[in-house]
């Protein structure tokens, strides 16, 4: 029996780019590509993620219904959200779509702080550092993970939001 050490940032990155490929076939490659990462921990993320029930034995297919229970009542306890000051970023959580577009707010944006951001807020560091290096072409998954990011930051009005994002782009993928 495979003993589960715990799961990574990046293990909920490559669960979330997974839904983004829909019923397209992947490859390891691809993924390591797409989010800047080794083969190797591409490979152990989905086995952490095939222990702990969030994959299909094959790993190629995501549990939607564990995933979705983990990140709306585990994740934020397991990777804690870190808020920090104003900083030049990327704009992440309500401050950015899909969310923004149901709030009306303040100017407080929450941003991932990158030197090559061209907007300012407060720091959020991302779920896995190397997020805003790959995020520009990637639209499905900047959404996913605005969505996460929301319910680590977000407050009720904020989360509730967030879980009906989320609910629908999963409800996209199981189809």
């Amino acid at each position: 029996m495979q003993k589960h050490n715990g799961m990574r940032p990046q293990d909920i990155v490559v669960l979330l780019k997974i839904l983004t490929y829909r019923e397209k076939r992947w490859t390891l490659m691809e993924m390591s590509k797409a989010l800047q990462i080794s083969l190797s921990e591409v490979s152990s993320a989905l086995e952490r993620n095939r222990v702990a029930g969030l994959v299909n034995q094959s790993k190629r297919k995501v549990n939607t219904l564990a995933l979705r229970d983990f990140l709306i009542y585990g994740l934020k306890y397991v990777f804690p959200p870190q808020v920090g000051t104003s900083v030049r970023g990327i704009l992440t959580a309500h401050s950015a779509s899909p969310i923004k577009e149901h709030i009306t707010s303040g100017n407080d944006n929450y941003v991932w702080p990158y030197y090559k951001g061209t907007k300012r807020g407060f720091s959020v560091a991302p779920l896995y550092e190397n997020i805003p290096k790959f995020i520009d072409n990637d639209t499905q998954l900047y959404e996913y993970l605005v969505i996460v990011d929301t319910l680590r930051v977000g407050k009720a009005r904020e989360i509730e939001i967030a879980i009906k994002e989320l609910d629908k782009r999963i409800k996209d993928y199981v189809k």
